[in-house]
């Protein structure tokens, strides 16, 4: 929201702020919510970091296969301006992806005001006022479920790297916790970018962001020492090597072949422990990552203060998403929704 900028909302958004409040009044209210505030600072970087045209790219993408001809039911609402509201109903979620929803109803001529900022945690209520949407009502419905389905994926994955991240925290674990490369086909940009919004590492983007030689590389090149030789030939100095390994003897052979990552891969907690220990101590300036059979229930057994990485499939793969639904408001119909507070 452009500092300064005043939306008037005709009920109340937290407990104590009357009707007609100003957005602006309800962001300097006492009730208005600061967990997530250090977050946001640390992220204002991150939504810079998305080039005006990617977002411009996938809205369209987004909207073309929503509907890619014609609209019969926008005969039915018309043209006339409307207001809806952007209502979260899974609290204390960490609110990522309102470039992406922006950037939908941009494309179709519509504003978007936020009440929250991106990586701040929506709360404390069970539903909350996020946004409101302006523009023309048929415009505003073509953006409505290509902007919410992007909304509440990117949601999702933030809230649960922030929880991965907070365990990682209280166990005073130094490493860094990392999403992988199992992202939803065409949707990678907004996954990867709401794992950093999350606080988490994103890991490699892509197939040209770092050298991974996998099981599957090691046994057509013969050896791990061939694979990584072959890969060096290629990226030179300027990308790392990473090599998963399936034996602390393999993550030897890794290092020792040139390799900036071991990665133990489908270790259990204690056999990981000692493999890393073993080989910090050989190779203290190799990085080691674990992966594999990692959930968040089980993430602290592999805390170690040998191992810099943990990766997880599972902060893309089975994420719950955020529930979030947009309320088109209509002098006829006003706004009446059974868990939110309405003024008298």
């Amino acid at each position: 929201m452009v500092k300064g900028a005043k939306v008037h909302i005709t009920f109340s958004l937290w407990r104590g702020v009357h009707s007609t409040s100003t957005v602006q009044s309800v962001i300097n209210s006492p009730g208005r919510p600061t967990e997530g505030r250090r977050m946001y600072t640390l992220q204002q970087t991150v939504v810079h970091s998305i080039p005006p045209h990617a977002l411009t790219r996938l809205a369209r993408e987004w909207l073309t296969e929503d509907t890619p001809n014609f609209d019969a039911a926008g005969v039915c609402v018309g043209s006339q301006e409307v207001e809806a509201r952007l209502l979260c109903k899974t609290p204390q979620s960490v609110l990522a992806g309102s470039p992406f929803f922006t950037a939908v109803f941009a494309e179709v001529g519509c504003s978007v005001d936020w009440i929250f900022e991106e990586g701040n945690k929506i709360g404390p209520d069970d539903v909350m006022l996020t946004a409101v949407v302006r523009g023309p009502a048929r415009c505003l419905l073509l953006g409505e479920r290509p902007a919410l389905n992007c909304l509440a994926r990117a949601s999702g994955i933030a809230t649960r790297c922030s929880q991965l991240q907070a365990i990682a925290a209280l166990e005073g674990w130094h490493g860094e916790v990392a999403g992988t490369r199992k992202t939803t086909p065409g949707f990678r940009l907004v996954e990867k970018y709401a794992m950093l919004i999350g606080g988490v590492s994103m890991h490699r983007h892509d197939l040209s962001g770092m050298v991974m030689l996998k099981d599957n590389h090691i046994w057509a090149s013969g050896s791990i020492k061939e694979a990584v030789k072959a890969a060096r030939s290629v990226c030179g100095f300027s990308s790392k090597i990473e090599v998963e390994c399936c034996s602390a003897d393999e993550g030897r052979e890794a290092a020792r072949a040139g390799a900036d990552i071991v990665m133990l891969d489908n270790f259990q907690p204690q056999e990981l422990h000692v493999a890393a220990r073993v080989l910090k101590e050989e190779f203290p300036t190799v990085l080691i990552e674990a992966s594999g059979g990692v959930t968040p229930e089980n993430l602290a057994t592999f805390f170690s203060p040998h191992v810099d990485i943990i990766s997880l499939g599972c902060i893309t793969q089975g994420c719950p998403v955020v529930d979030f639904s947009l309320k088109v408001q209509t002098p006829s119909c006003s706004f009446k929704h059974p868990h939110v507070k309405q003024d008298v």
